[in-house]
Parts: structure tokens; sequence; C-alpha cells
């Protein structure tokens, strides 16, 4: 993966013109983190290989899903914080399904999304596309591994910053939830 250091900025955009470059080691990021969030979980489940979950995705086991989940958060987390200097930290969170959506069968089968909320110093363009790049490469090297029709995405990522954190609004209030607040999985 480029891990340039982008100097030159569209001060219009606030989007990198070296962004083309830093993106196109995406591909080879998505496949990695698969590949490790798949070791993890043959590692934690005391499986025989990555292959073993690879089955055990397929079938549906809610346990090899936590934790490849768990890895890919981390792993995820760990490319958007080293590639955007204005990312603070990363989180993961639940987004629990309404009851009508599992009545009337809305809910994604397969390897489900993963919530990521970041927290930057402020939005721009370029954390956007690296982060739909991301998503994009994993949702490529899931269907590859899987042998599985690609999703559309693995992640949905809420990016908040530091006002929205401040004043509480939004996805910045779980940041500070008694009830939901989501799991820190990397920080500067």
């Amino acid at each position: 993966m480029t891990q340039t250091v982008l100097a030159q900025v569209d001060e219009r955009l606030d989007v990198p013109v070296a962004l083309s470059v830093q993106l196109t080691g995406m591909s080879a990021a998505g496949e990695t983190i698969l590949s490790q969030a798949l070791s993890y979980c043959a590692a934690k489940m005391s499986l025989s290989g990555p292959q073993s979950a690879v089955e055990r995705l397929c079938q549906g086991d809610g346990v090899a899903s936590g934790y490849c989940l768990y890895c890919i958060a981390k792993q995820a987390a760990g490319t958007i914080g080293s590639l955007d200097e204005n990312v603070r930290s990363v989180y993961t969170f639940d987004c629990e399904a309404t009851p009508e959506d599992a009545s009337l069968g809305e809910i994604a089968q397969g390897m489900p999304l993963l919530h990521l909320l970041v927290w930057t110093q402020r939005k721009t363009a370029a954390l956007s596309a690296l982060i739909t790049a991301l998503d994009r490469a994993l949702a490529h090297a899931y269907a590859d591994r899987l042998g599985v029709g690609r999703p559309a995405g693995l992640l949905d990522v809420q990016v908040v910053d530091d006002a929205q954190v401040g004043r509480r609004s939004g996805y910045g209030a779980l940041l500070s939830s008694m009830y939901h607040r989501p799991v820190q999985v990397w920080q500067r």
C-alpha cells in the first residue's frame, strides 16, 4: 500500500491531488485485511485454517462472523487512521434492526455491515474517498474469497467532526451515550 505524504491540495475541494496514487493500494489492503480477519477467526475458533473460517461464514455462523468483523474493524480503522492525519479515533457500534425490518425480512444475509464511527478534526472529501475506496476493496475481496455475489459494501461508516462531538449532535452523541456507547478500535 502506498504511504505517500500528500502535500499538494486543491484548496476549493480539499482533495489531495495525489489521492489516486494513494488509493491504488486499496485493492491489496482489502485482500490483506480480509486474509488477516479469516486467520484471526480461525485461530480464535481453533479451526484448521482460514478456509475453515470461510466455510463457517458461508454457513452463516454468527460466532465466526463476529470474530471476522472485529478483526476487519481493527484493520480498517488502522488503515483509515494511518492514511488521514485528521482522524482522532475510530469506533465500532451496534446498529440494531428495527422489529419492522426483522419481520419484513429486510436484514441482509451473509456478512452483516460493519458499523464504524470515525471521529476526525474536520470532514474532508479526501476522507470520504478513502473510506469509499476501502469499502469497495473489502467488498471485492469478500466476494472473491467467499465465492459469493459482490455485496454493495461491508462498511457503514459515519464520520463525525469535533463540532458534532462537542455539541453531541447526530452520531457525535454516541460518544457520550450511556446506553449505546461505541467500542474504540483505533486511536491516534
